[in-house]
């Protein structure tokens, strides 16, 4: 496209250009490592910094829908590395304020999922009144959320079936956490969550 020739993109990870993502900033994400957080086993694809930093929040913020292939197949390769119960699983994007998806065009989390090419289930919406959990306590995020995800009226995955809440970044657990409450309190297995990146400790591997 002529625009591409005029503008040719640039990896937000390390503003080489040529490329919407480069291969050594995508390195940076690797196979699933378990978060530490209590009450839900979560996993995460890479430390929230560096190049995974600036490459989700140029695809959240600022609006890098370009982005979504290449995320999208970081969890189309995530995924088989799962310890996930075997036969269909659905994967369920965490919610985002009105506001946010607003400003976002949609769902992000989603269209890397759409591009994954995996079952998606978007089901969970936040009520009003939900606040940006940007800047808030461990504390603040879980009562911000606290009766706050619902699931939407309209098709759902199941009776039972298996769901994976699935986000862009995993601080405190508190959304995962929340949207897990609310997924199984309908019905569905919901045996972990998974993230792009986390700003909080991972376990050592083995």
């Amino acid at each position: 496209m002529l625009i591409e020739l005029l503008f040719p993109p640039r990896c937000p990870g390390c503003g080489s250009g040529g490329a919407v993502a480069c291969p050594a900033c995508l390195v940076g994400f690797g196979p699933p490592r378990r978060v530490s957080v209590r009450g839900l086993p979560v996993f995460t694809l890479a430390d929230h910094a560096g190049a995974a930093r600036a490459l989700l929040l140029a695809f959240k913020e600022r609006g890098r829908r370009d982005l979504a292939a290449a995320l999208g197949a970081l969890l189309a390769t995530a995924l088989p590395l799962l310890p996930l119960p075997p036969g269909p699983v659905w994967f369920v994007p965490a919610p985002s304020t009105r506001r946010a998806a607003r400003r976002r065009g949609g769902s992000h989390v989603d269209a890397a999922l759409r591009s994954a090419g995996v079952p998606r289930a978007p089901v969970l919406g936040l009520a009003s009144g939900a606040l940006d959990s940007v800047g808030l306590t461990a504390a603040q995020r879980r009562a911000n959320l606290r009766g706050r995800v619902l699931l939407r009226a309209g098709p759902v995955p199941p009776a039972g079936a298996v769901c994976v809440v699935v986000d862009d970044v995993v601080t405190t657990g508190a959304t995962a956490l929340e949207c897990a409450r609310v997924l199984r309190s309908a019905g569905f297995r919901v045996p972990l969550a998974l993230t792009f990146t986390s700003a909080c400790k991972t376990e050592p591997d083995g």
